[in-house]
């Protein structure tokens, strides 16, 4: 029997001169995802891929490093040149990893705080008779 040999296309780099930054401070991590302007993930980069472990995750300084290794990935694949970014949640990268999408040579058309907050939140339990 002949062997068939399948060609794989080869991925194509897509020039994208304006994308986004999705950036999540927990208290644990920061993971700070670039994507373009219909929001599918282009490059991405979090504290464990920057080397960080166990508590040094959360820390401002790994919040910067996470989004220079994540900014200069996109801007070396994509040729990102400016970005909007979008913070959620409430962790203390959240200001350092701005600063470090700033000195990864970007330019930052806006900044949107896209934290939940519960309008009203759920019910409250009946409280207990005795």
């Amino acid at each position: 029997m002949a062997k068939t040999t399948i060609k794989k296309s080869k991925k194509t780099r897509q020039i994208i001169p304006h994308g986004q930054a999705h950036i999540n401070a927990t208290f644990n991590n920061t993971i700070v995802s670039i994507t373009d302007e219909k929001g599918s993930v282009l490059t991405w980069s979090s504290g464990w891929s920057a080397g960080f472990k166990g508590a040094r995750e959360a820390t401002p300084y790994a919040a910067q490093v996470v989004a220079e290794q994540a900014i200069s990935k996109a801007k070396t694949l994509h040729s990102i040149e400016s970005v909007d970014v979008y913070v959620k949640w409430i962790g203390i990268g959240r200001e350092q990893a701005i600063r470090g999408l700033i000195s990864g040579g970007v330019d930052l058309k806006a900044i949107f705080d896209i934290t939940p907050v519960p309008h009203n939140g759920c019910r409250k339990k009946k409280v207990r008779k005795l």
